[in-house]
Parts: structure tokens; C-alpha cells; sequence
């Protein structure tokens, strides 16, 4: 296909007086539906397959996009036009269009009359009425040895043909008097226009799948006869003069998703072909940006240049889409020359970067902010909160209308040290509530076939039309936290989707939609390598530095990429990879009272007694239950499961003893070990 070019001079294809000037452009030619055979003019490459289709005998199910506007005839032009002016120049007679709105209808001029010239009835004594237009050699005549008619009488075999031709033009016999409306009504006048070599038709039944809704048994006769219509359909004795092969009368199919159809009805019969209407590839997209191109802003200092910028920045947009964006090019400033930015104020809808809508002191302030609600992680910490100022000043390399998330991170190190706590924090900083972001367990993820579950099933697969999750959720909420938890029990068809996002920002659907993670803050969380931490703890007599410790674990995920034929998307991930610190000695005693005092609030609200942990006996306790290179292996977790045998005890001493309200009691660990609950007085 060859695309609208620039003028020679290269400005914006305007004349003097700013009209659009095509006149340089022939006119559309067809060649019978093969394609455009002019120079400057083009059609979609789904209407040629389509006519290519109709040309081998094929019907076709025609989906996707058909409710957006085509390059046609050198024109924009609707999905209706352009299916009608393909069936007529393969040669219809007459082009139909059906839907449940407007019934049957002819979108092409003249052929509402040459509809009703064919499906006229007999006059009185099975006469045909002739046409007052047609040639005189043309005009039907009356049936020899008919009342007034002066020939001799017809023997038997002309009296058997001239009932043949009888029965054959009662299929044309109309129904009712205008062009039907229901959809059996029209269904059956298509049948029989199809079935009949007596003239060359083509119908279209749009939106069907509305009408008749899949999966109810009354629809199934519905879809049975418009089956039987498109596959009993001959060829017209019109098309005997032409080249073979001869194509059949044309009744379409066309549906904004196929999966809306029973599989019966196209996947059985091999006489009907499925064919999807996808978004204009980048030749159309060219003809509608140069068509549109005075409507944007700063177009008159626009060059060539600054035009495939944008052609290829408009990837998946529609022809309606690529209208709208010029608009939003005059409502925000946007000039041509700035795509990113452009299609960053379209798709999102709004004004301001929400980023910068973040409060300038808790920006400010985020390490400590995340410092105190994540104990012993500052390098983790720090990175987060630099990604945080970034996002909020909005200064990068790829410019303030970059595609990429605003920040993608790798969190790995030891089980049970904050990773996930990290996210959380990073969640309530950002929207006040730490469940305000999206996370997504991994290990759910592990077949194959789970990748669908992030960006949804392909078209015409069952449950398509509901989207990926992943994608449904950052099209609703793209100022968002994404969290990614063990990233390594993903099957590597999976990570493939984050190979996408983060290079481009983006991801498509299933359903043809496009989700962008511009302004989204992505964390992926691995334990991959804490498997052989409690042997690296046991190998030494103290604690282990944090950078031998960074060391494993970087070359761990390094080669657990590697292994699963993958190292392009460490590559992407390893300016964001974080390797979280072992639980220190200094940290244990803090996650503990923290715990500890959870569990306060916890008597307090429930109860109103007031539970008081014992510092002197506890700190010692869970120090030195930590000091166990198997315990510590398993960081806060484990620290987590110590202290559950003192909320075991105090749940013991509330059914033994049931505390008046208001009362007070303490919380300690005896020289043995065994937790204590006592009340003011020391009683156990």
C-alpha cells in the first residue's frame, strides 16, 4: 500500500487559503476488491483481504474495529461506507446493511430502488412488471399463450421452462411492501436474493450478536439461517462473462468481537472465513496525521520529521482517536513537535502530572518516612525515596513525556526483611492507605498459559472481553503501585509481558486496549539466593557484611535470568536492583516492640486492659532466640513466630482469670524461657 504524501514543498498539504489540497491525489480506482491500484490512493489491508476473500467464494465474519472511520476514495470514510463500496466494485447490484436499529437499509444511492425493481411481485396473472428504465430488448415478456397474447401457443418444454422461471422468480417475491426490519424477515429476503443466480447482491448483518444474544437456545435458529444464507449463496449468471473463479452473492457478518458469536456458527463450515479489523497500521495513520495536520498545534513550524514522530508515537490509536488528539493538541497546548508529551495529557485525561500533586515535605521527608516503618533496609530505602523526589521534580532522560514507569525496582534479599512491607509503606506515602496499591503473587503465575491472566485471553478465546487483570487495573488507576511478589516462580512467558513495560510503558490487551504504566511505580520482589543465606551465615563466626551479602545475591538473580534464557530483562531490571540487608542484632529488638506493641493496641481495643511487655526480660529473650543462624535466615518472620507463644500466653491468662475492664497487666519471659502474664499485683 502506498501512503498520502507530502505536498512538494513540503509544507502541511494546504493551499493559500488553508483549505485541505488533495488534488494531487488521483482518484480511488478498484481493480474488483484485489486493492488500490492508483498511486495515491490506499485502502486498509483487512478491506482487501476482504475482498480477496470474496473473490475465492469465501462469506466472512468481519470483527473488531467497525465502528472507527478508514482511509477511502481518498477520503475518511465509515466502516459502512467502505464494506459497501468494496461490495460494489466486485460487482453488487445491490449493497444491504442490516441492523437491529435500522433494519435493512442501503447505504448506497440507487440501491434502495434497484432492491424494490427486485423483489417486485408478478402482476395479475404472474406477469413480470416490467421496467420503464430498461432497454426495450431488456424488458420482460409477456408468457406466450398468455390471454391477449396473438403467438402461437408454447409447446410442453417451453411451457416446463417458462414454470421454471416462474418458480425461480417467486423467490424474489417480497414479503411486505417496504424493506423489512426484523431480522427473520430480512435474513429470509437475503436467503433468497443469495440462493437466486438472477442478480448479483451483497448484505450485510451487522451487530448480531446484540440481537441475538450466544448461549440462549432461541438464538440458535437465528444464527442457524443466517448460516444457511451465507453458505447457500451462488454465484450470479452476471458473473458467467467475467474471469473465473465466480464469486458467490456476499452476506456478511460483522460484530465488534467474534468471541460474541457461537464457535459453530464460522469455525465449522470452512466456506466462512473470520477476518479481524485491527487499529490503521502506520500507512493509514500517516494519511489521517497529514489529512488532520492543520488541526494541531504548532503545525505551521512542523516538519517532516516531527509528522513520523508521531506516526509511530500513535501506535494502536484509532482513526477517531487520532482526530480527538488533535483537539487535545489545541485544549492543552500540546504542540505536534512534543508526541510523548501529547499522547501523555490524551491518554491520561488530565491537566497536571499527579505526581507533582504529592505534598513537597512527605516527599521530602520519605526515607525517613519509610525508615521508620521499614527497621534496618537504608539502602533500600533511600533508593525508593530518590525514585519518589524523581517523579514528584519530573526530570529525566527521556523527557517529561517519557512511556516508561516512573520507577521499576527489584527487591532481593532474605525472606521476611520488609520487601513487601517496603511496598506497602511506599502505598500509604503516596494515597494515605497502605492497601491502595495492586499486588500480584507470582507464584499463581507459573503455568504458561497464565501470562493471558495479566493482559487477558486473545481474541475469540472465552473470557477475553474481560481484559487482563494487570492491564484492567492500571487503565482504571494509572497513577498506581504495582507489586510483583516472587517474581521468580513466574513462568518465563510471564516475565516476557514485564519485558514490554518496561521498555515501552505499555501493554495491550486482549481486547485491543492499551494500558500505559507512565505514571506507575513498579516492585518486583525475589527470594532467589535465600536458600543458601543460613549456609552463608553458618560459614562465619559473626554476622555477615552487607557486602558479601549484596554480592550473593546480585550474581544469584544475575544467573537465575540466565538460566531461564532471559538476561535481557535483568539487563532492564539491574539499575533497580535493591538487595535488602540480613536482620541485625540493633533490628531485632526494634521489630520486636513494634510487634509487641501491635499486640497492645490489640488487648486494649478488645478488652480495654492495658498490656505492659516486660523490656528487661523480653529484649534479652529475643536476642538471643535470633542468634540462631537458622532462625535468622527467616528474618522478621521468624521474630514473628517467636512472639506468638506470648500472645498464646496472654490469650491463656484472659480465659483463666478474664481481666476487669480497665485494669493492667504485664507481659515478660522467665529465666527458662517461658512467657509470664500477670496482673498489678504480680499474680500469675
Amino acid at each position: 500500500m502506498s501512503a498520502l504524501d507530502f505536498t512538494k514543498d513540503g509544507k502541511d498539504g494546504k493551499d493559500d487559503e488553508g483549505n485541505k489540497d488533495h488534488k494531487d491525489h488521483k482518484d480511488y480506482k478498484h481493480d474488483g476488491g484485489t486493492g488500490p491500484v492508483t498511486a495515491d490512493g490506499m485502502m486498509p489491508l483487512w478491506a482487501v483481504s476482504l475482498g480477496w476473500e470474496l473473490r475465492r467464494g469465501r462469506q466472512v465474519v468481519v470483527s473488531g474495529q467497525i465502528r472507527d472511520r478508514w482511509w477511502f476514495e481518498d477520503r475518511p470514510a465509515s466502516f459502512r461506507e467502505l464494506v459497501a463500496g468494496v461490495l460494489e466494485a466486485r460487482g453488487a447490484d445491490v449493497v444491504g446493511w442490516w441492523d437491529p436499529v435500522a433494519g435493512l437499509t442501503f447505504p448506497l444511492p440507487g440501491h434502495a430502488e434497484r432492491f424494490a425493481r427486485l423483489t417486485a411481485g408478478r402482476a395479475e396473472g404472474d406477469r413480470p412488471r416490467a421496467d420503464p428504465g430498461a432497454p426495450e430488448g431488456d424488458r420482460p415478456r409477456a408468457d406466450p399463450g398468455a390471454p391477449g397474447d396473438d403467438r402461437p401457443r408454447a409447446d410442453a418444454r417451453t411451457r416446463r421452462g417458462l414454470e421454471r422461471r416462474r418458480d425461480r422468480s417467486s423467490l424474489l417475491a417480497p414479503r411486505q411492501g417496504a424493506p423489512p426490519r426484523a431480522f427473520d424477515d430480512a435474513v429470509a429476503v437475503a436467503h433468497r436474493l443469495a440462493a437466486s443466480p438472477d442478480a448479483a447482491t451483497a448484505f450485510v448483518f451487522q451487530d448480531v450478536d446484540h440481537h441475538l444474544p450466544p448461549g440462549q437456545p432461541e438464538s440458535n435458529p437465528g444464527y442457524l439461517r443466517l448460516r444457511a444464507a451465507m453458505t447457500d449463496a451462488v454465484p450470479p449468471h452476471a458473473a458467467l462473462a467475467g474471469r473465473r473463479p465466480h464469486a458467490r452473492n456476499a452476506v456478511l457478518c460483522a460484530v465488534g468481537d467474534v468471541g460474541r458469536l457461537p464457535g459453530w456458527f464460522h469455525l465449522e463450515d470452512p466456506r466462512i472465513a473470520t477476518l479481524h479489523v485491527g487499529p490503521p497500521d502506520p500507512s493509514e495513520r500517516r494519511l489521517w496525521l497529514t489529512w488532520l495536520r492543520g488541526d494541531f498545534n504548532g503545525a505551521p513550524d512542523a516538519t517532516r520529521h516531527d509528522l513520523e514522530a508521531l506516526v509511530g508515537a500513535t501506535d494502536g490509536m484509532r482513526g477517531w482517536d487520532i482526530d480527538a488528539l488533535a483537539r487535545t493538541s489545541w485544549l492543552r497546548a500540546a504542540p505536534l513537535q512534543k508526541p510523548d508529551k501529547l499522547l501523555e495529557l490524551h491518554r491520561l485525561n488530565v491537566s497536571v502530572d499527579p505526581w507533582t500533586q504529592l505534598d513537597r515535605d512527605t516527599v521530602a521527608r520519605a526515607a525517613d518516612v519509610l525508615g521508620e516503618r521499614v527497621v534496618g533496609q537504608s539502602k533500600a530505602v533511600d533508593a525508593v525515596a530518590a525514585a519518589l523526589r524523581s517523579a514528584y521534580v519530573g526530570v529525566d532522560f527521556g523527557g517529561s513525556g517519557t512511556a516508561r514507569p516512573r520507577g521499576a525496582f527489584f527487591f532481593v534479599g532474605p525472606t521476611g526483611v520488609g520487601k513487601t512491607e517496603l511496598a506497602k509503606a511506599v502505598a500509604e506515602l503516596m494515597f494515605g492507605d497502605q492497601s491502595a496499591y495492586a499486588r500480584f503473587d507470582m507464584s499463581e503465575y507459573q503455568q504458561e498459559h497464565a501470562a493471558e491472566r495479566l493482559a487477558g485471553a486473545p481474541p475469540g478465546y472465552i473470557g477475553h472481553e474481560q481484559g487482563g487483570e494487570l492491564t484492567r487495573r492500571v487503565q482504571e488507576r494509572p497513577f498506581s503501585v504495582l507489586l510483583f511478589d516472587e517474581i521468580e516462580k513466574a513462568h518465563p512467558r510471564v516475565l516476557d509481558k514485564f519485558l514490554q513495560i518496561l521498555e515501552d510503558g505499555r501493554l495491550t490487551d486482549g481486547r485491543g486496549q492499551t494500558a500505559y504504566f507512565s505514571q506507575c511505580l513498579i516492585i518486583f520482589t525475589s527470594n532467589t539466593g535465600a536458600d543458601a543465606v543460613q549456609d552463608l551465615l553458618a560459614d562465619r563466626d559473626q554476622d555477615v557484611p552487607y557486602a558479601a551479602l549484596e554480592a550473593h545475591f546480585t550474581r544469584a538473580v544475575e544467573e537465575k535470568f540466565r538460566t531461564i534464557g532471559r538476561p535481557e530483562i535483568y539487563g532492564r531490571l539491574k539499575p533497580g536492583v535493591v538487595v535488602f540487608d540480613m536482620l541485625r542484632r540493633e533490628h531485632i529488638v526494634r521489630i520486636a516492640d513494634r510487634l509487641l506493641g501491635q499486640l497492645t493496641e490489640s488487648v486494649r481495643e478488645r478488652h480495654q486492659v492495658e498490656l505492659v511487655p516486660d523490656p528487661d526480660s523480653l529484649h534479652p529473650w529475643i536476642t538471643e532466640r535470633m542468634s540462631d543462624p537458622e532462625h535468622q535466615a527467616y528474618g522478621g518472620r521468624q521474630i514473628r513466630n517467636e512472639l506468638e507463644r506470648l500472645r498464646a500466653a496472654v490469650v491463656t491468662h484472659f480465659l483463666a482469670h478474664r481481666p476487669a475492664t480497665g485494669s493492667r497487666i504485664r507481659l515478660g519471659v522467665g529465666a527458662d524461657g517461658t512467657p509470664w502474664v500477670r496482673d498489678a499485683n504480680g499474680k500469675d
